[in-house]
């Protein structure tokens, strides 16, 4: 099959889908300048290892590892833009179709793309806490610039402040977790986009959905352990690809 006939079977099955969900990952906001993990040559964990910069662990040891790792990124987050991915999904919204996006991503450019209700598995840099007080508060511009001039952001009661994000060794937030279940478990049609489906629990999504009867559409740069699964699936780019399919909807 053909790549333009697997994006008009993308585009029947979703405009015959009554529930559609979409899932992404990192590799849905790499046209927006931030880089993966795992691509060859510029995945982020080619040049370091997650546990010793990345995981709840290494944050409670020593927190500035973690600030010094994250902050050449801090910039590009904060000025990246939505992409045509983003608003691809948006778009599907707005038709219809596309009832909620499930996100591995902290980016919050789902939100700035326009889509309403997006589920963060993996957490967000809109707010920090308190590892001490468990205070939570804004990541406003104060914020930003402490880390930017190579310090630890700490709370008024001296404690260290940690982004509410998901590190390697936390639970995902089962408030979060559980909404993204019910909708695997509702959904008749699940699109995956943008991700390798390499880190759990958050890449069990899609299988649940399939296993729950739900039809299949995987996009994404290389092969992933989902693809026997979908109905179709499509190598490439999702910023091209997504846009394209939405066309042909």
């Amino acid at each position: 099959m053909s790549l333009e006939e697997r994006i008009r079977c993308a585009a029947d099955l979703i405009r015959r889908s009554r529930h559609m969900v979409a899932f992404t990952g990192a590799g849905q906001s790499t046209a927006s300048g931030i880089p993966d993990f795992r691509s060859p040559g510029s995945g982020l964990w080619e040049k370091d290892n997650p546990m010793l910069v990345a995981s709840i662990w290494a944050f409670r040891l020593n927190p500035k590892t973690f600030y010094n790792w994250i902050r050449p990124m801090v910039e590009t987050l904060l000025t990246a833009l939505p992409n045509p991915a983003h608003k691809a999904l948006a778009t599907l919204e707005e038709m219809g179709y596309l009832k909620v996006v499930i996100t591995q991503n902290i980016d919050n450019l789902h939100q700035r793309a326009g889509s309403r209700r997006v589920l963060e598995l993996h957490g967000h840099l809109r707010e920090a806490t308190c590892v001490r007080c468990y205070k939570e508060v804004p990541i406003d511009a104060r914020i930003v610039q402490v880390v930017l001039d190579g310090k630890v952001p700490y709370c008024e009661c001296g404690g260290v402040l940690k982004p509410n994000v998901i590190l390697f060794g936390e639970q995902l937030p089962i408030r979060v977790f559980n909404q993204a279940v019910e909708e695997a478990r509702r959904c008749d049609l699940m699109l995956v986009a943008g991700s390798s489906l390499e880190v759990a629990p958050a890449a069990d999504i899609p299988f649940l959905a399939v296993e729950s009867g739900a039809k299949a559409i995987l996009v994404n740069m290389t092969p992933t352990a989902f693809d026997p699964y979908a109905h179709v699936v499509l190598h490439g780019d999702v910023a091209r690809l997504l846009p394209d399919i939405v066309a042909a909807v």
